[in-house]
């Protein structure tokens, strides 16, 4: 009976020896360990059997047992080490790295949502036949108001609630500066576009800041008249918006166009019902405009007997609040990672 029993147990290593050397996966070796050496495993159940033999039968069989366990352990220990080793060297020549190879490049942000649409505005004017131009932030008194026909001690400049530093210039309070400074470089007939950040020392709500950014247009030509005005800002919003945007003009008073008209536009949000952003009245201003006053024509170098032409300043961080349904200005500046992730 013991020689049966020691024939057995090698049969069962000889088997389970084999089965580790041909396995492909950890998971098939832990069946085999499982089958061959476990609880109720193939071994076990023999050794189970020791209590039946005499003592010499017990000492064969026990020790041929323990020499097949330690025998089928080795084994799959192993077979273990080769598909680990294989695993790594698979992942290793997966992601094998080579250093003369530049590093990638890894997103680190993404435009402000206010610059992806001064980007838009300027690219359409370029098409509609503008030069985009650039000016100061910080502007002489003469640019800012005195060329605009804006005087020391004119009411106007009460409104702009101006920045004031030292030798008497000032933080932009428009990009309307730029109209003079480009009669002046570029001469007349001219169509041009000016965008930038400008400053109101303004108390903030939901639709002021005290730092924003405008858009100012001017054409100069013969021959030009509010129709052209309307048509082009007209185009603008039917451009940015993808169809066409109700839209009014309403008589309005700046020292620098005559006559003067603020362009309003449907809102968005509200659709003309009435809301918060546009206080109830449907409409949000888009933007001052009007005809130039001869006066600027005349600081720009400009003849006003032989030209004429209108000016706008657009809002853009209003246009941006219009494009993603922003409630708040404020949210515009905040430099909040919560509010620009969205965009």
């Amino acid at each position: 009976m013991s020689e049966q029993i020691l024939q057995a147990i090698a049969a069962i290593e000889a088997q389970a020896r084999a089965a580790a050397a041909a396995a492909a996966s950890l998971e098939a070796l832990q069946a085999i360990e499982r089958d061959a050496l476990g609880k109720s495993g193939q071994l076990s159940q023999i050794l189970r059997g020791l209590k039946d033999l005499d003592d010499a039968g017990r000492k064969s069989v026990g020790q041929a047992g323990n020499v097949a366990k330690r025998q089928v352990e080795a084994a799959l220990a192993a077979r273990k080490s080769a598909l680990e080793s294989a695993a790594i060297a698979a992942a290793l020549a997966g992601e094998r790295i080579d250093p003369t190879e530049p590093a990638p490049r890894r997103a680190v942000g993404h435009e402000h949502p206010v610059k992806t649409v001064m980007r838009e505005l300027e690219e359409l004017f370029d098409s509609m036949g503008f030069t985009v131009v650039d000016g100061p932030e910080i502007e002489t008194d003469f640019f800012n108001f005195e060329a605009l026909n804006i005087p020391p001690h004119h009411p106007a400049r009460d409104t702009q609630d101006t920045f004031y530093a030292e030798g008497g210039a000032v933080l932009r309070t428009h990009t309307s500066g730029m109209q003079v400074r480009a009669m002046r470089n570029l001469g007349a007939p001219l169509r041009v576009v000016a965008p930038g950040r400008v400053f109101r020392n303004e108390t903030q709500d939901a639709s002021h800041e005290h730092t924003f950014h405008q858009l100012e247009g001017l054409v100069v030509d013969e021959g030009i008249s509010v129709a052209h005005l309307k048509a082009v800002l007209d185009e603008l919003l039917a451009r940015l918006f993808g169809e066409r945007v109700a839209t009014r003009l309403r008589p309005h008073h700046f020292p620098f166009v005559e006559p003067g008209l603020e362009l309003d536009f449907q809102c968005r949000l509200c659709m003309g019902k009435g809301c918060a952003t546009c206080k109830q009245s449907g409409w949000i201003e888009l933007c001052g405009c009007g005809m130039v006053h001869p006066k600027v024509l005349q600081a720009g170098n400009v003849d006003p007997e032989r030209f004429t032409g209108f000016a706008f300043g657009l809002g853009i961080d209003r246009l941006t609040m219009m494009r993603h349904a922003i409630s708040d200005i404020r949210w515009v500046m905040s430099g909040d990672l919560r509010f620009l992730g969205q965009f």
